[in-house]
């Protein structure tokens, strides 16, 4: 696990998961994502790879802020982390790395002091929701309607959430300690 600091290979990243979710039925990722979004989140240091000697196997990022309109103000008033853009390579599919990235997550936000690890995810990618299911987290609720943060509609408003705990997740973390925090507010 390495801090990112490479913006053309996410953007290349995320480009190869947008194509193969769009040859499975989806059309989660297909408006392309603004690079300055990407970019400043880069900079904020919460984007996260992972990397198999000099290839990207998977990408996350996890945040501290939200997306604005999709939990409530109690909720954001909990200690929480977000994740969004969990990304693995098409070529280490089956690895296990999403759900291992989901581990590394949650001990992530547990040593920050997070009682949460929450996301959104694409309403209309039920086999995504599915696999979160599967990994323990609990489907909240789902938003719908509405603007999203690039301007466009909101299409990500299916919400879930899991406790954070100490959790054992196999890579060499060579970022830096997260910094403790006692809520988002």
């Amino acid at each position: 696990m390495c801090a990112a600091g490479r913006e053309p290979v996410l953007g290349g990243f995320r480009e190869e998961a947008a194509a193969w979710l769009h040859r499975l039925g989806s059309d989660q990722w297909q408006r392309p994502y603004p690079a300055d979004r990407l970019l400043a989140a880069i900079e904020a240091g919460s984007v996260f790879m992972v990397t198999d000697g000099d290839v990207t196997a998977a990408t996350i990022t996890l945040d501290a802020q939200a997306e604005e309109g999709l939990w409530t103000d109690q909720e954001l008033g909990e200690p929480s982390l977000f994740i969004t853009k969990l990304t693995v390579a098409r070529s280490h599919a089956g690895r296990n790395l999403g759900g291992r990235l989901l581990d590394w997550a949650s001990d992530r936000a547990y040593r920050a002091g997070a009682k949460w690890l929450r996301l959104d995810a694409w309403t209309t990618n039920e086999g995504l929701q599915r696999y979160y299911l599967r990994q323990g987290l609990e489907h909240v609720r789902t938003v719908r309607g509405g603007v999203a943060v690039n301007g466009g509609p909101r299409v990500s408003g299916w919400l879930a959430q899991r406790r954070t705990w100490p959790a054992k997740h196999g890579f060499q973390d060579t970022t830096s300690p997260p910094t403790r925090r006692s809520s988002q507010v």
